[in-house]
């Protein structure tokens, strides 16, 4: 049935199955480093405020606060990246277009190799939508650390259980982030928890010393 295809039908169907794939690992690029950046910059946050004996009010102040910030430069930083990427497409179809026509073989080549040469043609939403997805994850990320401290008035034991429930969601997250990404998902669930554990124990041991 497929041999009886018509061949600009098969190039249609190959074409749309590939942007579909490339913006759906776009999108998976983005929702992971949001993600990954939430869980673990809030946790060390938290924990080094709760390492100053801090009262778990201004715990949550200073991590809501830092949870819409992050989000905001993470967002912004995922639409310079994306727009940049449309800007080289641009710059280099441009300078295609010129070889074309002052040294027409070289331009044919490079034409030929255009995919070759990784320069697929970006989304133009891309920068907005990746701006977009990247502060979500962020979000969705940054409040795990911090719910313990809406219900345990304590500093000295939200944190604990702030850090189970952050280190248990950071297992989960690697573990989805290696099966997405094509690696060993437990060796990427004890990556992920581990940096997390690495930087907020810094953080609240930090916050010991100065406080002493």
């Amino acid at each position: 049935m497929g041999a009886n295809m018509d061949p600009e039908k098969q190039r249609l169907l190959i074409s749309q199955h590939k942007e579909k794939h490339f913006t759906a690992g776009e999108v998976v690029r983005d929702v992971i480093i949001g993600v990954s950046d939430g869980l673990t910059v809030p946790f060390a946050l938290a924990a080094g405020l709760s390492g100053a004996n801090a009262p778990s009010s201004i715990v949550l102040t200073a991590g809501i606060a830092e949870v819409a910030a992050g989000a905001i430069s993470m967002g912004l930083g995922g639409y310079l990246a994306a727009k940049s990427e449309a800007d080289h497409y641009q710059r280099e179809l441009h300078r295609e277009q010129e070889e074309i026509i002052t040294v027409p073989e070289t331009g044919l080549v490079f034409t030929s190799n255009k995919f070759e040469l990784g320069l697929e043609k970006p989304d133009p939403k891309r920068a907005l939508h990746s701006a977009i997805t990247i502060a979500i994850a962020y979000i969705l990320g940054g409040i795990v650390p911090l719910i313990p401290y809406f219900f345990i008035p304590r500093a000295s034991e939200a944190v604990v259980a702030s850090a189970i429930l952050t280190l248990a969601t950071l297992l989960i997250f690697g573990y989805a982030k290696g099966h997405l990404t094509g690696n060993r998902p437990v060796l990427s669930a004890i990556q992920t928890a581990l940096i997390g554990a690495v930087a907020s124990a810094a953080a609240f041991g930090l916050a010991k010393v100065i406080k002493h």
